[in-house]
C-alpha cells in the first residue's frame, strides 16, 4: 500500500493522484520555478477535471431539514466507466463553499467496488426533522453537507487535503488527488465555467444521463432535481462504450463525442470539398483560437495518429504549406476516433470541425468529416532546448518537432502511472534551495515533458522499461514527436521510439569510504510492521519491502545505522527487521538500540549497530523538548578495541508539508524552504544545544533533515560549528538523496563536530533509490509483477548515506 500523505518533503514523496486538465496560468506558474518543493500555488481556478471513470452523480444537503424528503443528506458515486474500480483507499471530503476550512477537515473513507454502471450511495449526516429514509446505503458517514452551497471532493487517498480551492488554494499535487469534483450553488471552486445550481431542502444536485455525462463543467452537468438517492442494488445502467480513462493527455473535449457521424458530403468526391482555413488561422497567433466556436474545414498532412482505444482518441495533422507568421503554429489535433475514419500517418486530409478549445489545447471537436485524399510529408521542426527567455512552446502547438541533443531524464514520478518522464537540455535539475547558482527559470526553459501518446492509467505495459527500467541520468539523443498541451503542461506525444541509453548506471555497492568504523543513515520509507497503516497493505508486501530495506543495510554494511520511518510500536516494527537482517548477515550480526523516549509519532527514528565493532558508551539518550516531534536517539559508541569515542545523533526533522497549523513563521514564505521552516530551525539550535549542554564528544549529527543543502537548518547547524560532510566528500553532480517535482537534492545529512571532522576518511550517497522509479519498488497495487526484485533498488524513497571515520586508540 502506497502511503498517499508522503506527497511533499518527506512525508514527501510526490502526488501519485489522477492528473486533472488544467489552464495555462499552471504552466506559466511552472515555468517560473514556483512549482519547487514547498511552494503552495495557487490551482486554477475554475478547476477542470479529465473525465473519469467514477464520479459524483447526486449531492443531497438538506437531509433531516424543513421540507426535506429524506432524513440524511447523502452523495452518490456511479461508475460509468467500461471497468470495475476498486474505492479501497478513496475518501470523500467536504468543505463549506467559500469557507476557511479544508476539505480534509470532513473525512470519509470509503471501500469496495463499482462494476460498470454501478451506484453506490453514502448516506451522510440527519438534520432534527425526521423525514423519509434512504435506501440502504452501501457507505455511512457523518459529513454535513449544506442544504444550499458547498464543495464535494472524491478523492483517490484516505489522506485529507489541506486546501479547499478558495481561501487556501489547492496545489497542483493535490489537485491531482482529486477524482471528482462538485461545487455548488456559491462554491468558489469547482469543474468547468461555472458551479453546479444552487439547492435547497428539498432539491439536489443530479449529474445529466444519469450520471454518464461529464464534461468537465459542473453548471453544464448538473441540474437542481428532486432527489433520487440509488445505491449498488440499482439496477446497473453502463454509459455504453468506454468512456474516457482519467490519464494525461489533452485530447478528448468533453463536449464532442468521438464516434460523430460525417456531415454529408456534397455530391461527388468529398476531396473535391476545399479547405476554407488555414491552420495557422485556426491556430492564431495567441494562446486560444480567434476562431473558438466556428466550423472550419482545413487540410493537412497526418503527423501523429493517436486514434485507437487507449490512446489520445484523435491525430494530428499540419499543413504542409505554412504560413510566414512565425508565431502561428501550423498543426492541429482533431478528436476523431478510428471508427469515424482510421487515418495512419502520411494521409494528406481535409478535416471538418468545430474549432474548441479544451483546456488549452486548440483542437477540432466535434469532428464531422475525415477525408483522406493523397499523401504527404512532414518535416519535423528541429528545436533545441533551452526555450529563448520569454519563449513559450505555443507557436509549436500540435506540430510535429525534433530536439536533436542529448536529453537526460530529470523525473519519473509518473511513468508507471501514466507513462511520462521529463527530460532536460544540459542534465539534471537540482533544488534551487539545495546549492548555489541553480536558476529555476532557465531550468524550466530546458525542460520537456514526453507523455506516452495514450489515455491509460496505469498501463499494463510501461515505456522505457526494457531493455532496463530508466533511470534519473538516462539520456536520449533526438527525441520526436507532437507538442501538445494538457494538464497545465506542454507535452510530446513521441511518434517514433525513444532509446534511453544508460548514462547513469546503477552502483551494486556504495563507493569506499575508508577508516575503521563506518556509519551510515536511512530512511526506510515506513517500515511498519501493522499492515494497512502507513507502510505495506499486505503480508505479501511487507515480506517484498523487508527483503528490500535488508539488501539495503547489508550493501551498506555499516557498523552503526541511523533509521528514519520505524513505527513506533515499542520495538516490534524495528526488532522485526533486525531479526530479518541477522537471518541474512548471520545471528548477532546487528543489535538494536532501546529508544528511551521515542514520542508519540507513528514513526521514529532508531539505531542499529554491530555488537563485534561498537560498544555503547552509557546509556541511550534523547530529548524531551517539544519542539522534537520525533524526538532524536543520542548514543556514544567506542570501539571494541577501545579508542576515541564518537556520539551519533539520529535526527527526523518535521516535514515541509503546510497544514492548518502552518502559521506565522511556519507558514510557506515563497522562498522555497516550504512550510515548518521556522520549526526545522529551531530543531537544528535544539541539536546544537543537546551537543553542548550534554557534552556529547565528538558528534556526528546525521538524519533525514527535510531540509535542502543551502536552507535554514543546514546553515544553523554549520554556524553551530558542524560540518557537512556530503558537502566535504561528494562531488556536486552526486550530491543529492532525494527527488521532488522532478528536481534533484540532498535531504539526508551527516554533520560532523569540529574534531570528529578531521577523522573522516570518506563520504557517499549510494544511489539506490532517487534514480529510480517507484514502479520498482515493493508495492502490488500497479506495479507490474515482474519488476520486482529483492535487492536494494527502490527499497525507499530517500538513498542512504555512509560515512568512514578513523578513529585512533584502542586495538584493531
Amino acid at each position: 500500500m502506497r502511503d498517499l500523505s508522503r506527497d511533499c518533503p518527506d512525508d514527501h514523496s510526490g502526488s501519485p493522484g489522477v492528473r486533472r486538465r488544467g489552464v495555462r496560468l499552471a504552466a506559466v506558474i511552472s515555468a517560473a520555478g514556483l512549482l519547487a518543493a514547498g511552494v503552495a500555488v495557487a490551482a486554477p481556478a475554475p478547476a477542470s477535471a479529465e473525465p473519469g471513470s467514477v464520479v459524483i452523480s447526486q449531492v443531497y444537503g438538506g437531509g433531516g431539514n424543513s421540507g426535506a424528503p429524506y432524513s440524511n443528506d447523502f452523495v452518490e458515486l456511479f461508475n460509468r466507466g467500461a471497468e470495475t474500480i476498486s474505492l479501497d483507499g478513496w475518501s470523500l471530503q467536504y468543505t463549506s463553499a467559500t469557507g476557511t476550512g479544508l476539505f480534509g477537515s470532513q473525512k470519509l473513507n470509503l471501500s469496495g467496488s463499482l462494476a460498470p454502471g454501478q451506484y453506490h450511495l453514502v448516506q451522510l449526516s440527519a438534520g432534527s426533522t425526521p423525514s423519509g429514509a434512504l435506501p440502504p446505503p452501501d457507505t455511512v458517514g457523518s459529513l454535513s453537507l449544506s442544504a444550499t452551497s458547498g464543495k464535494v471532493a472524491l478523492v483517490r487517498s484516505t489522506t485529507g487535503l489541506a486546501c479547499n480551492g478558495g481561501s487556501t488554494p489547492c496545489t497542483p499535487e493535490q489537485t491531482a488527488q482529486i477524482a471528482d469534483l462538485v461545487g455548488y450553488g456559491t462554491a468558489d471552486y469547482f469543474e468547468g465555467t461555472a458551479a453546479a445550481p444552487g439547492l435547497n431542502n428539498a432539491t439536489a444536485a443530479v449529474r445529466a444521463g444519469g450520471g454518464c455525462t461529464d464534461t468537465d463543467d459542473n453548471a453544464a452537468d448538473f441540474t437542481a432535481g428532486t432527489p433520487a438517492p440509488r445505491n449498488s442494488a440499482t439496477p446497473p445502467a453502463p454509459c455504453g462504450g468506454a468512456s474516457p480513462s482519467p490519464s494525461p493527455t489533452a485530447s478528448p473535449s468533453p463536449s464532442a463525442s468521438a464516434s460523430a457521424s460525417p456531415e454529408p458530403s456534397p455530391t461527388g468526391d468529398p476531396c473535391d470539398v476545399p479547405a476554407n482555413r488555414q491552420i495557422a488561422e485556426v491556430q492564431g497567433r495567441g494562446d486560444a483560437s480567434p476562431l473558438a466556436g466556428q466550423t472550419v474545414r482545413v487540410e493537412g498532412v497526418v503527423t501523429g495518429d493517436f486514434q485507437a482505444a487507449g490512446q489520445l482518441s484523435g491525430f494530428y495533422f499540419q499543413d504542409p504549406t505554412p504560413d510566414a507568421d512565425p508565431a502561428t503554429s501550423d498543426g492541429l489535433f482533431a478528436f476523431a476516433r478510428d471508427i469515424l475514419k482510421d487515418v495512419k500517418v502520411g494521409d494528406r486530409v481535409l478535416v471538418t470541425g468545430r474549432v474548441t478549445e479544451f483546456n488549452g489545447l486548440t483542437e477540432l471537436s466535434p469532428v464531422t468529416a475525415v477525408d483522406v485524399c493523397g499523401t504527404g510529408t512532414i518535416t519535423p521542426k528541429v528545436y533545441d532546448l533551452p526555450r529563448a527567455d520569454g519563449a513559450s512552446f505555443e507557436p509549436y502547438e500540435d506540430m510535429l518537432v525534433t530536439f536533436p541533443e542529448p536529453l537526460t531524464v530529470t523525473d519519473h514520478y509518473n511513468l508507471g502511472r501514466y507513462g511520462e518522464v521529463t527530460v532536460a537540455a544540459g542534465g539534471r535539475l537540482f533544488q534551487p534551495t539545495d546549492r548555489k547558482g541553480v536558476n529555476p527559470a532557465l531550468d524550466a526553459r530546458r525542460s520537456l515533458l514526453v507523455d506516452d501518446g495514450s489515455n491509460t492509467e496505469n498501463p499494463a505495459v510501461i515505456p522505457y522499461t526494457t531493455p532496463h527500467v530508466v533511470r534519473l541520468g538516462d539520456t536520449a539523443v533526438g527525441i520526436t514527436g507532437v507538442l501538445s498541451y494538457g494538464f497545465g503542461a506542454y507535452r510530446l506525444e513521441p511518434t517514433k521510439p525513444i532509446t534511453f541509453l544508460r548514462t547513469n548506471p546503477r552502483s551494486p555497492a556504495p563507493a569506499p569510504v575508508g577508516g575503521n568504523v563506518r556509519v551510515a543513515s536511512l530512511n526506510t520509507l515506513n517500515w511498519f510492521t501493522t499492515l494497512g497503516s502507513r507502510g505495506a497493505g499486505t503480508a505479501e508486501e511487507q515480506q517484498r519491502q523487508l527483503k528490500k530495506i535488508v539488501a539495503t543495510l547489508k550493501g551498506l554494511n555499516a557498523d552503526v545505522v541511523g533509521l528514519m520511518e520505524i513505527e513506533n510500536n515499542g520495538g516490534t516494527a524495528l526488532n522485526a527487521l533486525v531479526d530479518a537482517l541477522n537471518a541474512e548477515m548471520g545471528a548477532g550480526t546487528y543489535a538494536a538500540l532501546t529508544h528511551p523516549y521515542p514520542g508519540t509519532d507513528a514513526i521514529q527514528v532508531a539505531a542499529i549497530y554491530k555488537p563485534a565493532k561498537l560498544i555503547p558508551v552509557g546509556k541511550t539518550r534523547s530529548s524531551a523538548d517539544p519542539v522534537f516531534r520525533r524526538p532524536p536517539l543520542i548514543q556514544t559508541f567506542r570501539r571494541v578495541g577501545g579508542g576515541q569515542p564518537f556520539t551519533l545523533l539520529v535526527n527526523h526533522f518535521k516535514s515541509k508539508g503546510c497544514d492548518e497549523a502552518a502559521t506565522g513563521g511556519d507558514a510557506d514564505r515563497g522562498d522555497g524552504q516550504g512550510c515548518y521552516n521556522a520549526e526545522r530551525v529551531r530543531q537544528a539550535t535544539a541539536v546544537l544545544g543537546l551537543i553542548e549542554s550534554m557534552d556529547l564528544p565528538n558528534p556526528l549529527v546525521i538524519g533525514d533533515l527535510n531540509a535542502y543543502g543551502e536552507e535554514d537548518p543546514i546553515h544553523t547547524l554549520e554556524k553551530g560549528g558542524l560540518t557537512s560532510l556530503s558537502k566535504r566528500f561528494v562531488p556536486a553532480s552526486q550530491r543529492y538523496s532525494y527527488l521532488f517535482g522532478g528536481l534533484s537534492g540532498e535531504l539526508d545529512h551527516a554533520m560532523a563536530g569540529k574534531q570528529l571532522a578531521k577523522r573522516v576518511t570518506g563520504a557517499t550517497i549510494w544511489h539506490v533509490n532517487a534514480d529510480e522509479p517507484r514502479i520498482l519498488d515493493y508495492n502490488l497495487e500497479f506495479n507490474p509483477p515482474g519488476l520486482y526484485r529483492p535487492d536494494a533498488f527502490r527499497s525507499s524513497d530517500h538513498d542512504p548515506l555512509l560515512i568512514g571515520l578513523k578513529l585512533p586508540g584502542g586495538k584493531g
